[in-house]
């Protein structure tokens, strides 16, 4: 009997973290940085939504991207560079790791202006 105490009660807790991580990305909105009046550098940016949680250092170069299924998110960073700017297209079937580290490289930017 206990264990099924223990185990709703960590269920219900683990619940409320994914529902609290889907509305963390569903919140975030992506801020356009003029890339033009950052100075040459290298700036570092991170942003976490508890389940994906990535440090950005901006010349753009992933440095820690903690996910379950959003590696191939970070095809953004190069799409960021080519294009020159942040608000780039998400990458298919990793949608919330695309759109968390485009905040990070916001952040990184956002520090240097």
């Amino acid at each position: 009997m206990l264990f099924l105490l223990l185990a709703l009660i960590f269920g219900t807790a683990y619940i409320d973290r994914v529902g609290e991580y889907k509305r963390a990305v569903k919140e975030t909105t992506i801020e356009e940085v003029n890339i033009s009046d950052i100075p040459d550098g290298v700036y570092i940016g991170e942003y976490d939504v508890n389940f994906i949680y990535v440090k950005v250092e901006v010349d753009v170069s992933i440095l820690e991207h903690r996910q379950e299924r959003g590696k191939d998110a970070e095809a953004v960073a190069n799409e960021i560079v080519d294009e020159q700017r942040i608000d780039v297209d998400t990458v298919s079937g990793a949608t919330n790791s695309s759109i968390v580290i485009k905040k990070a490289v916001e952040v990184a930017l956002k520090g240097a202006a």
